[in-house]
């Protein structure tokens, strides 16, 4: 037996990029977890190590850990409009890895405030009363939902954001930094918002939007998104 596995109380963060570190951060500091390592896909485990802890290649997780499972926890943020992030979960579910949350201590919800699996909500972020957060949603700091709202599955919600009231974001829509969504907007799925954008009016599925008051342009978001990082 080896000891230096993890428990299966243990965390594996995904990634070896600033947003993996944040969570790291997060999860060791804020929400008092063991993160026993990181894990990338193959291709990308050159080095050995993430921030002094193991790195794992994604693609043997099934045979370094037959038996004790910990958690995953995949901060991936928008390329293919969140698409690559969807797309791991599900093969970490198919490898029978449960998913883990990360929500920070610092964010402002109510106790009774629907959270789907593996959602990360970082601090400062405002969830007011009624809304709702669906599966693998990232709410960056200093995001502020709005009374009402519903985030479909796999969304990413950028620092600074505000929503009004009873605003829908569909599946899979990335809302850029410091973008404003007006009162009862529907966000179509996979919409992408981009930064500082004012959105007034409902969205159509893979559009992306920008200025104030914003306007649709003529590229799509999964082209937008396609070198995202």
């Amino acid at each position: 037996m080896n000891h230096n596995l993890p428990s299966a109380k243990d965390m594996l963060v995904f990634g070896n990029r600033s947003m993996a570190s944040m969570v790291w951060h997060g999860l060791t500091h804020d929400a008092c977890r063991q993160v026993a390592g990181f894990v990338v896909n193959k291709a990308y485990a050159t080095t050995g190590q993430h921030e002094g802890l193991p790195l794992y290649a994604f693609e043997d997780l099934a045979d370094i850990f037959p038996d004790n499972r910990p958690e995953l926890i995949i901060p991936v943020g928008s390329v293919h409009i969140n698409g690559i992030r969807r797309s791991l979960c599900e093969q970490a579910r198919a490898l029978g890895f449960s998913l883990g949350s990360y929500v920070s201590r610092k964010a402002s919800y109510f106790p009774d405030t629907p959270m789907g699996e593996h959602c990360l909500v970082f601090e400062h972020a405002v969830i007011q009363s009624f809304a709702r957060l669906g599966s693998n949603v990232v709410l960056r700091s200093g995001a502020n939902i709005g009374h009402h709202n519903v985030i479909e599955d796999h969304c990413f919600i950028a620092t600074g954001v505000v929503t009004g009231g009873n605003v829908s974001i569909g599946e899979q829509s990335f809302i850029g930094l410091g973008a404003i969504i007006r009162d009862g907007v529907t966000i179509a799925p996979r919409s992408l918002i981009g930064a500082g954008a004012v959105v007034l009016r409902d969205t159509e599925p893979d559009g992306v939007y920008v200025g104030n008051p914003a306007r649709k342009i003529a590229k799509t978001s999964l082209e937008a998104t396609s070198d995202a990082s």
